[in-house]
């Protein structure tokens, strides 16, 4: 496998923080020449993909196309996998984009007119951490309490909630569902695909 360079380590480690694994923006200073050389380095390694920006939600964009759409890049997993970033995909989602690319290049109309292009994609959560430890608890079948997470954690039940409600609902987009249990409290669990 190709050693990564600096820039191109910095580019994937800001990607694996962003929601759909964003690698747009680049990193301040990296633009023109330099910048086109290093990412069509990382797509032909397979590190980076070029994919239809969603305008609409205001993706950032690496250029543009026409007719007002444009292109982004995404890390993929080769690209988070080189970095050593192992993603944890919650399995009951699925990654839209690229079906709707598909499906709007086979169809040649833009993918922005899908009722559903605002839907939450795959975000690669890094292992081992408190987020990833917490999202397989909500996996289980029996799913999680409040105070399951804040033993396995040590966090504070506060914290916990505002993980699932914040992190894990909002911003990661996953289909979170509670249940109040006589013997247990509420239960949290992200539903079966």
């Amino acid at each position: 496998m190709p050693k990564l360079t600096d820039t191109q380590s910095n580019i994937l480690r800001r990607a694996a923080t962003r929601p759909d694994n964003l690698a747009m923006p680049l990193p301040e200073g990296l633009a023109g020449a330099a910048a086109k050389m290093a990412v069509a380095k990382m797509i032909e390694h397979g590190w980076l993909e070029e994919v239809e920006a969603n305008l609409r939600r205001g993706d950032p964009l690496w250029r543009e196309t026409g007719d007002g759409h444009g292109t982004t890049l995404i890390a993929t997993e080769a690209g988070l996998d080189a970095i050593g970033i192992e993603p944890i995909v919650a399995t009951t989602m699925t990654n839209l984009r690229k079906v709707k690319l598909n499906l709007a290049s086979a169809a040649k109309e833009p993918a922005e007119t899908s009722p559903d292009a605002d839907t939450p994609q795959p975000v690669a959560i890094r292992a081992g951490t408190k987020q990833a430890q917490i999202i397989a608890l909500l996996q289980r079948p029996e799913g999680a309490s409040i105070g399951e997470i804040v033993e396995a954690t040590g966090w504070l039940p506060h914290s916990a909630r505002g993980l699932i409600s914040g992190g894990l609902k909002k911003k990661l987009g996953l289909p979170i569902i509670s249940q109040k249990l006589d013997q247990r409290g509420t239960v949290y669990r992200i539903p079966a695909a």
